[in-house]
């Protein structure tokens, strides 16, 4: 079943997501003091019955006539670095030697990011302000529906209520010199995360699942119209399963806690192709361009990047006396 939250006629609302005869999405409202994160607190059961009670209404809305917001509120965002084929294109990009790190093999990496920067499947993304270098990350991401601790990757697939589309904007050039510092990233992924178009429920995507337990499902990036990267999701080096055990590893995940996968390979972000071609081609990310991800059996993304503000100028470090009480 898929989900969508939106705002039409200037009033939010969450809704149930059918397709009619012609191949357009329509929306089936939930009633009006109904958010997407409540039901998905109630669980899985309780956010089905609704779905199904919503679909047994008339449709409402075209999907294409509203705004589109991110399908749930995330509480916290943790995007990992799952696709060994883009940890050796960025490798390639820096000149390093390609081979990834043993302490990356070792479990499934991931960094805080920024739950307040969530934005909806169509909305303009703004250029962070002192970047020149802004690019766009092909991710999929996990949707937390029930409390866990010190999960095992079998109890957190019930722990799992289903998926979206993540594009992790980035601006590399503020990456690359605020991790110099010794840190992960901040302002260079603080700026916009996509989520969307939907929540699909993770029953919906079973029967993509191979053997091993990935999720089969077929990646697109594409800039301006052009195709420029394409994977599988089941190229990841661990499933959502282990990411969210790990992720509750010695402490907690809650409802509505968003697990990005990490950036897919072969094109999955410019920074990958600018490393693997040794310049930057194609160019990174400008105002006036569009960027389109689809994920299969999820749907499709499409956001336009757009002029953003100037920074306000503050002082570099002062060098202070070491003074003693």
């Amino acid at each position: 079943m898929r989900f969508a939250t939106y705002e039409h006629d200037g009033i939010r609302r969450c809704g149930a997501v059918s397709t009619d005869a012609s191949g357009a999405d329509r929306l089936h409202p939930l009633p009006a003091h109904v958010s997407l994160l409540d039901l998905v607190r109630a669980g899985r059961t309780a956010l089905l019955d609704a779905g199904q009670a919503a679909l047994a209404e008339p449709a409402g809305p075209a999907a294409a006539d509203v705004h589109l917001l991110p399908p749930v509120q995330p509480g916290a965002m943790r995007d990992f670095v799952t696709f060994e084929e883009h940890g050796e294109g960025m490798l390639r990009r820096a000149g390093l030697p390609l081979d990834v790190p043993e302490a990356w093999r070792a479990a499934p990496t991931f960094y805080f990011t920024n739950p307040y920067s969530a934005v909806g499947a169509h909305d303009d993304i703004p250029v962070p302000p002192g970047s020149s270098l802004l690019d766009f990350e092909l991710e999929v991401a996990a949707v937390i529906g029930a409390e866990g601790r010190d999960l095992t990757p079998e109890q957190a697939r019930d722990h799992i209520i289903g998926y979206t589309v993540f594009n992790d904007w980035s601006a590399r050039d503020l990456q690359t010199r605020e991790m110099q510092a010794g840190l992960g990233p901040a302002k260079g992924k603080d700026t916009a995360t996509t989520l969307g178009p939907y929540l699909v429920t993770a029953d919906e995507l079973e029967p993509y699942r191979d053997e091993e337990g990935f999720l089969a499902l077929a990646l697109t990036a594409e800039v301006n119209g052009q195709v420029v990267g394409k994977d599988m999701l089941s190229n990841m080096s661990w499933t959502f399963e282990e990411m969210a055990a790990y992720a509750s590893r010695g402490t907690v995940v809650r409802p509505g806690d968003v697990l990005g996968s990490g950036t897919c390979g072969n094109g999955g972000c410019l920074a990958e192709l600018w490393g693997i071609n040794g310049s930057q081609t194609p160019p990174p990310l400008q105002p006036g361009d569009v960027v389109t991800l689809t994920v299969q059996g999820i749907g499709q993304v499409s956001n336009r990047v757009v002029r953003g503000k100037d920074p306000h100028p503050l002082p570099t470090a002062r060098k202070r006396p070491r003074n003693r009480p």
